[in-house]
């Protein structure tokens, strides 16, 4: 990363300079398929080199509480890469997405190319607010101009040869109502996704992210209906095959995933033809002590209490996740916890 310049942090306080990590369960075996980018300024101070993703991690810092011993063998990482920030910012976590606030990275196809033929890197998140690409028209059509200039990031990403995950940034809401729960219709929020997923129909590298980061649901079942009613318009608008990454409650926290409810109620989702084929869980899962991302140090490094009972309710039902955001500061104590999370996603259980 050294030399690029990096756009400002938007509303969310996040710094967009996250993990991308598939947790994939295969039969007996539980695969981390793990997506890095350092929150450095170089990618040296990572904890395993880009290039060489496989490798051990290193770390000189002494751990003061003990990492689970990973067991069996280390599966290697299938997917490494960024969140590319900018045509999110504007967006508040209550949903409101000012529209004019929008500021693309100035050089995102330098950038993704940079990232994938020098670092080997092969997956991008896109974020973007709902009210940008329908011009504040909840349930209209998309923008011409404003889907246009979006497009040109997906294309840029898709030219690279990387995967594309469509990102929707608003937390569930629109202007601070919830989706199906007082504010927009299903349907209002099926149309977006209707009209995003029959345009990139062709495009199997074209991942659909449906929300970023719900939070304070009062019904997790009525979310869960959401979520099929979008599934349902996706697959019916041709994209019968991508991938496509269900959130929970609770910032879609994985350490909540499975004691808030969203586990049980999401895994009903299913496809039209009654299958789960492709339809991803999707996690968040920061290190700091709130575990808000917002802070430079780390305390934790979520294994005891995310991913480890995570990985054993997947296993239960024979399902995925991907945790799309993670990450800490450019300290001793974020390279330390973020690489032991790495290194136990690594090993099939």
């Amino acid at each position: 990363m050294a030399g690029l310049a990096e756009p400002p942090v938007p509303q969310d306080g996040h710094a967009h300079t996250k993990i991308l990590v598939r947790l994939q369960n295969h039969d007996d075996s539980f695969k981390a398929l793990i997506a890095f980018r350092s929150t450095t300024s170089s990618s040296t101070t990572s904890c395993t080199t880009l290039t060489t993703v496989t490798t051990s991690k290193t770390s000189t810092t002494s751990s003061p509480s003990p990492v689970p011993t990973p067991p069996k063998t280390p599966t290697g990482m299938r997917f490494a890469g960024i969140n590319i920030a900018g045509f999110d910012f504007g967006c508040g976590t209550d949903g409101t997405c000012i529209v004019s606030d929008v500021t693309p990275a100035s050089n995102y196809a330098g950038q993704m190319n940079h990232f994938y033929n020098d670092d080997n890197l092969n997956i991008f998140r896109l974020p973007v607010g709902w009210q940008y690409l329908v011009n504040n028209q909840a349930g209209g059509n998309l923008d011409s101009g404003n889907m246009a200039t979006y497009d040109r990031q997906v294309q840029a990403c898709l030219s690279t040869g990387a995967h594309c995950i469509i990102d929707i940034h608003n937390y569930a809401r629109w202007n601070g109502k919830i989706i199906g729960q007082g504010g927009p219709s299903n349907a209002q929020f099926a149309s977006l996704w209707s009209q995003l997923a029959s345009k990139y129909a062709s495009q199997t590298k074209v991942i659909f992210g449906i929300m970023n980061e719900p939070h304070d649901i009062p019904d997790i079942k009525a979310w869960a209906q959401t979520v099929q009613t979008v599934v349902t318009a996706i697959r019916g608008a041709g994209a019968t095959s991508q991938m496509i990454l269900l959130p929970g409650n609770d910032w879609t926290s994985a350490a909540a995933f499975v004691p808030n409810g969203s586990l049980q109620a999401l895994k009903s989702v299913v496809n039209p033809d009654g299958s789960t084929a492709n339809l991803i869980f999707d996690v968040h899962q920061y290190l700091d002590s709130d575990s808000s991302g917002t802070s430079t140090e780390c305390v934790r490094n979520n294994i005891n209490n995310a991913f480890a009972p995570l990985a054993s309710s997947l296993r239960a039902i024979n399902r995925q996740a991907l945790l799309s955001e993670t990450g800490g500061g450019n300290t001793a104590s974020c390279k330390q916890y973020l690489c032991q999370q790495l290194e136990y996603l690594k090993y099939v259980f």
